[in-house]
């Protein structure tokens, strides 16, 4: 079979998987079961979960690696990448300016997922054979849900883990940033390929305190950096922004018409593309920011699980956020191209938004620099994601050859054409939230039974270790939480 024909078939999978018939009600069903279930969570705590997450930013003598930010920008660095720039502008490509709206709908119930995954992750981590803090569904699907179904969820969830992992968190990464730097500036992409081979071995090595320092530092620059220049181009075309505001929501529920090359999408293609990019995007319901939350500092499960939350208000509604807006107010989304007579290119259209909006080749400039960026910290996190699920899989001993073979695979990743393993990686991906998804729906009565309790309690977040020991006592499960052992599940309903 040669690589055009598997493509084809992984393409068809991938389809299927990520169809409207498949993942996307799961997601969007699961999303609002447990939006239902918390009682409107993520609306209700944003605040008091920024502030955790943003300002206060640690649990003093809390057990764990890294601070509860650390942990932040470690699931955001692997999950603000090349979703939030090309992803975006494929859903709009495709669906029109209505899979924008999808994409928000998507970000605000898969907030209540993300709570949840964390949480869970913290509640069923384990202290590895290295002294590190270890969870995620590769644990919590297991410890939470008795008998062989946990275990198979368990495991289903770390093979499909480490295969996503040198796909969509290594090779499309790398070679998104060697196409645009060549594209770009000329570089060849072998020299792009031994760089951040380099970088991310160097980083990798020093294990997840070296990420978390690394994407400490290094997310909310890139964050802010793509984000002011996004805001300067809304400002300069303010006039447009209610028009475009009113074309995305009427057309979330109308479909696109055709305008000029644009064939026009039916509503089913804006909520199919919407729903898809957004998750690939934020990956809310598919467990991975579960990994990260786990290594976390924190007190209690509750407090990381809100911290985590953010994660997708950040990705969603603000990053991806500014990517849409811009293509859309600048009419970028139906510009064609004069070398094909057709819409113009989903991969060429952010690019395209920005130079419109910006003086110069300034536009140009800050969507490459900030896909590089993107990127580049999305292979660190997904690193971590990998090492854990390898852990889980094979032993620590493992992990050591996984971080420098990982690294190595970045070299491959730039180097290569790609087009059997973006489609090899997007089913991949997806195969990894069925088994997290079912899993949140078992252990969904768990989550909102120990989530009332601390609210009921902590409602702004401002408890103490005392105070949380103090209110906590007693409780089932608690005095094993605290010393990592495995916990007493007891009635999940």
């Amino acid at each position: 079979m040669d690589l055009t024909a598997l493509q084809t078939i992984l393409e068809t999978i991938s389809g299927f998987i990520w169809g409207p018939f498949f993942l996307i009600p799961l997601l969007l069903g699961t999303g609002l079961y447990l939006t239902i279930r918390l009682g409107g969570l993520q609306f209700l705590r944003l605040g008091p979960a920024l502030r955790l997450g943003l300002l206060t930013r640690k649990d003093p003598g809390s057990d764990g690696d890294i601070s509860q930010f650390q942990a932040l920008t470690t699931a955001l660095a692997a999950t603000v990448g090349t979703g939030n720039i090309v992803g975006v502008a494929t859903a709009i490509g495709i669906g029109g300016p209505g899979a924008l709206f999808w994409m928000w709908v998507t970000g605000l119930l898969g907030m209540a997922s993300k709570y949840s995954e964390a949480f869970l992750g913290v509640r069923f981590r384990k202290t590895d054979d290295a002294g590190e803090k270890s969870g995620g569904p590769q644990y919590y699907l297991e410890r939470g849900i008795p008998g062989p179904l946990g275990k198979i969820l368990g495991l289903s969830f770390a093979v499909f883990a480490v295969i996503a992992c040198f796909g969509i968190g290594n090779m499309t990464q790398g070679n998104s940033i060697a196409q645009n730097l060549e594209a770009s500036f000329e570089v060849p992409t072998w020299v792009t390929g031994v760089v951040l081979t380099v970088f991310a071995m160097v980083v990798l090595v020093g294990g997840i305190k070296s990420i978390g320092r690394v994407t400490a530092g290094f997310v909310p620059i890139m964050i802010i950096f793509y984000v002011l220049g996004a805001l300067y181009i809304l400002i300069v075309n303010v006039g447009a922004i209610p028009a475009a505001f009113a074309q995305i929501f009427s057309e979330a529920f109308t479909g696109t018409s055709a305008v000029g090359g644009f064939a026009g999408s039916a509503i089913i293609v804006a909520v199919q593309f919407g729903v898809a990019r957004g998750i690939f995007s934020n990956e809310s319901g598919m467990g991975s920011a579960a990994i990260a939350a786990a290594a976390a500092q924190t007190s209690h499960p509750v407090r990381q699980g809100l911290v985590s939350m953010t994660q997708t208000f950040i990705d969603t509604i603000i990053v991806v956020s500014c990517t849409g807006l811009v293509i859309v107010a600048t009419g970028t989304w139906k510009e064609i191209d004069p070398a094909t007579g057709e819409q113009i290119s989903p991969a060429l259209m952010t690019g395209a938004a920005f130079s419109n909006g910006l003086p110069g080749d300034w536009g140009h400039i800050i969507v490459t620099i900030g896909l590089v960026m993107f990127a580049a910290s999305t292979i660190l996190g997904w690193s971590y994601y990998g090492e854990r699920n390898i852990e889980r899989l094979l032993g620590r001993r493992a992990v050591m050859p996984f971080r420098i073979l990982f690294s190595l695979v970045v070299f491959i990743g730039c180097t290569v054409q790609l087009g059997v393993v973006w489609a090899f990686s997007d089913a991949m991906n997806g195969l990894m939230a069925l088994p997290n998804l079912i899993g949140l729906l078992i252990l969904s009565g768990l989550v909102a039974r120990e989530t009332k309790k601390y609210l009921d309690n902590d409602p702004k977040l401002r408890a103490d270790r005392n105070q949380i020991e103090a209110f906590m006592a007693g409780t089932p499960g608690w005095e094993d939480w605290k010393t990592q052992a495995v916990p007493v599940v007891g009635r999940r309903g």
